[in-house]
This record gives structure tokens, C-alpha cells and sequence, in this order.
């Protein structure tokens, strides 16, 4: 057969003489089957709109970088991140702080972790962690507190001015803006300041001033004086007993022609503040007055 017979047959462009011997090709009886079977066939519905909406969702594929993590590896990455914060957890609270305060007019009594006790003075704050205490029985302090020690490892008591050591025993703290001072009532107390330590016996008192250690005599009574709810003062300049009773009755002070650096030796109440007032002015000779929610002391 030509070939050209099948496209001219397909176009219905044989003539009667090509027909008739194309028709006697094996082929003919093929081709005849084939174009009846297309004749059958549909062509599908074509959706344009659907069609673009594919093409774009192809597009967005393509260009989208999709990572596949094992489930195991995500397992194992979830795992490290809360193992991560439990860690950091555990460290942040080992190293967090515990801090007492007391305001003006306030007294705070504290238990710490080895039943040793603590006596905030008003104006006061005490620091110490709970969680390394059994490795280290370490306070600070800042203001005034007396001490009940249970006995054990050195425990340590730090302040801006010195350092104050102790195995067991009862000692009161003072340390206010130029005045350090350590009273000890039991036992026996090391007292390091600007690098030297001072053996401190019961019944004995060392005291700085100003930058200048004072000699001093024995304590009187077995427990500060501000326990029961007085202050009191041997030789101690006139500035900082007003500050005393300015923490402890929450009071405001100003001085007018008074000489803060006279010496004072005395008591007042913590609890009663027109007494205080008159413990105060009497032997030092100046006066006082109020002014609003102030006291001025002044001088003639």
C-alpha cells in the first residue's frame, strides 16, 4: 500500500480504483477497527478556571521547602528543649535568694533552714539562700539583727563593714551608715574588719565609729535593749540617734543648729514617741517640734 493511502483515507480522498486495493491490505481491516473504537470516545469536560487553580497549587509546591523530621528525631528534639529548661529551672532556683525586710517601726523574727533564729530591727534587711544551706551556713545582712546560732559548721554573717564568724552562739549586729557594731551574749564571735579578725568573747562589745574602733565595756542585760522595744546608746554621736528614731517610730527628722557629732549616752522608748522625744532632747539640751508629719530638732 501507498503511503499516503491512510491520510487520504482518513480525509475520504481514495479513488474508486485506490479503495477497492486498499481495502485488500491486511492493514485495512486494523484501520477500520481503530476509527470505529475513537468514534465511541468522549472527550472529558475541560474546567479552565479549575485548571489554573491546579497550576498555581503546582507552583506553590514546588517553591515551598517542606522538611520532613522523623518522628523519632522529633521526639528526641522536644525531649532536649524540656530537659534544657528543667536544667536552667534547677540552677535559677539554687541560686535564688531569700530576702527579709522590715520597714520603719517594724520588727520581723526569722527561722532559717538550721532553726537558728533572727531578729530584724526595724530598717533592716537579711539575705540568704535556702537551697546551698547545708553546704554553707551564710547570711548577709544589712542594718541590725541579733543572732540565736544553732550550733554546727561556721556560719558567717556578712555586712558592707565586716564579717562576723561564729560556730554557735548569740551575738547582736548593728550596721548602720558609720556605725559597725557586734555585741556578743554567748560563746564566742570572730569579728574581721578592713582584713583583721578580732576574737570576741561573751560579754564584750566591738564597736567602729566613723571608720575608728572604740573601746567599749560589757553589755548590759543578756539580750539587746531593742527587744524590748527601747534603744539605747553609750557614747554614740547625736546624728545617728536620730536616725535610730527616725527608723523606729517612722518619723521624718530634720536638725536645726544642733551639733550631730555630741555624744550621746542614753535610752528611748520604740513605742512611745513624745517619751522618746523628751529621753532624747533632755540630756542632749536641744528641742524639737513638729511640723506637718516631721520632727525638727533645733537647737537655742
Amino acid at each position: 500500500m501507498q503511503e499516503n493511502y491512510l491520510a487520504k483515507w482518513l480525509n475520504d480522498e481514495l479513488t474508486e480504483s485506490e479503495l477497492s486495493e486498499f481495502k485488500k491490505t491486511d492493514e485495512y481491516a486494523s484501520y477500520v477497527r481503530i476509527l470505529r473504537a475513537s468514534d465511541q470516545l468522549e472527550a472529558p469536560g475541560f474546567d479552565a478556571e479549575k485548571a489554573l487553580m491546579a497550576l498555581k497549587n503546582r507552583r506553590t509546591l514546588n517553591e515551598t521547602k517542606v522538611v520532613r523530621l522523623h518522628p523519632f528525631k522529633k521526639f528526641l528534639s522536644v525531649a532536649a528543649a524540656v530537659a534544657v529548661v528543667m536544667l536552667g529551672a534547677y540552677f535559677y532556683s539554687n541560686t535564688l535568694d531569700e530576702n527579709i525586710v522590715t520597714g520603719f517601726a517594724e520588727n520581723k523574727e526569722i527561722v532559717l533552714p538550721d532553726s537558728s533564729e533572727v531578729i530584724l530591727n526595724a530598717g533592716s534587711q537579711l539575705t540568704f539562700n535556702e537551697h546551698s544551706w547545708e553546704d554553707n551556713r551564710n547570711v548577709r545582712l544589712d542594718g541590725e539583727a541579733f543572732f540565736k546560732v544553732a550550733k554546727g559548721e561556721r556560719f558567717t554573717v556578712a555586712t558592707d563593714a565586716g564579717t562576723i564568724t561564729v560556730l554557735g552562739t548569740q551575738f547582736n549586729i548593728t550596721q548602720r551608715q558609720g556605725i559597725f557594731q557586734v555585741v556578743c551574749f554567748e560563746g564566742l564571735v570572730g569579728v574581721t574588719y578592713q582584713g583583721k579578725e578580732t576574737q570576741l568573747p561573751a560579754g564584750n562589745i566591738f564597736k567602729v565609729i566613723d571608720g575608728k574602733i572604740i573601746p567599749t565595756g560589757a553589755p548590759t542585760g543578756s539580750e539587746p535593749s531593742w527587744l524590748h522595744k527601747e534603744s539605747s546608746f553609750k557614747s554614740v554621736p547625736l546624728k545617728y540617734v536620730l536616725a535610730e528614731f527616725e527608723r523606729q517610730h517612722n518619723l521624718e527628722v530634720e536638725t536645726q543648729n544642733i551639733n550631730g557629732d555630741q555624744l550621746f549616752t542614753g535610752t528611748f522608748s520604740n513605742t512611745d514617741k513624745e517619751l522618746a522625744l523628751k529621753s532624747i532632747c533632755t540630756p542632749s539640751q536641744i528641742k524639737f517640734k513638729f511640723e506637718g508629719t516631721k520632727v525638727l530638732f533645733y537647737g537655742e
